[in-house]
């Protein structure tokens, strides 16, 4: 197949590496800055620039950028798109780039699936995306239409290059309801955490618990910034509920309470256990 990327960061630049890996697919990249793509032709992972002359020859286009360039992309490149062609953003909000895109798709004639991959690492950038960075992971799609099985099975096979684990289909308000949960939530605590002064003393002090809750503190401000404003209501929805159940922590230490403190430690450990099924 050919495929088109736009943005060769660690996400752009993992699905360049994996399809590039087989030399039966054809890769066209289009990225921002000049090092990059010629980096990214000397790692030979893009045969040439994805363009107003090879757009149209896409069998799928991967947009990995964030989410207002991805729509600014598709608004300004979408007359060249051929009706052939399957659009998926990788984007981290699903609501405000598919109700901006499924419109542009249907004006000109060719399919846009919301996607999001769930994999990642620490750092960001080109130099570290890596071919197998999705194997065996999520992804996550978001079809116009939830009963359009033909869509779904041609995007399907698109991404079969590129090894996912499993594929969750929904609607973009779920998938923004869970980001805001699963990972929107944990990055807010994270770098809430970390800001206390006790941070930085922690050597000789910490393990596990530490490294677990402060590995996320480290992020891209500017990225965060704009996923966390465009899926605000879902996001402030969980804060609320986690700070409520905060303060019910510390009015029991306050008062002394160790019924109420047990009580809400077993709690936790409850819905812990039964999330992950250690319980019958």
């Amino acid at each position: 197949m050919t495929v088109g990327i736009v943005g060769l960061g660690l996400i752009g630049g993992s699905f360049a590496k994996a399809y590039s890996e087989n030399d039966e697919h054809r890769v066209y990249a289009y990225d921002i800055n000049e090092q990059v793509m010629r980096d990214a032709y000397n790692m030979k992972i893009a045969e040439g620039e994805l363009n107003k002359a090879t757009i149209g020859s896409c069998d799928l286009i991967l947009l990995a950028l964030y989410p207002q360039a991805s729509v600014d992309y598709l608004k300004n490149n979408a007359m060249h798109i051929s009706p052939n062609t399957v659009v998926i953003d990788c984007c981290g909000v699903k609501e405000f780039v598919c109700k901006e895109c499924f419109p542009i798709a249907k004006e000109y004639g060719f399919t846009f699936v919301g996607g999001h991959p769930m994999a990642g690492r620490h750092f960001s950038g080109l130099e570290y995306s890596t071919k197998t960075m999705y194997n065996g992971a999520s992804m996550v799609l978001v079809p116009e239409d939830l009963s359009d099985e033909t869509t779904i099975e041609k995007a399907k096979k698109l991404l079969s290059p590129i090894k996912f684990g499993k594929f969750t289909i929904c609607d973009a308000r779920r998938h923004d309801e869970m980001i805001a949960f699963t990972s929107q939530m944990a990055h807010v605590v994270s770098n809430a955490y970390v800001k206390s002064p006790t941070a930085k003393n922690h050597d000789g002090f910490s393990a596990g618990s530490y490294k677990d809750l402060t590995r996320v503190a480290w992020l891209n401000e500017t990225m965060w910034t704009e996923l966390f404003l465009e899926n605000k209501e879902c996001l402030l929805e969980e804060l609320t509920y986690f700070i409520n159940s905060l303060s019910e922590y510390k009015k029991a230490m306050e008062n002394n309470d160790a019924d109420t403190l047990k009580k809400l430690l077993a709690d936790g450990k409850k819905c812990k256990e039964e999330i992950d099924g250690l319980t019958e």
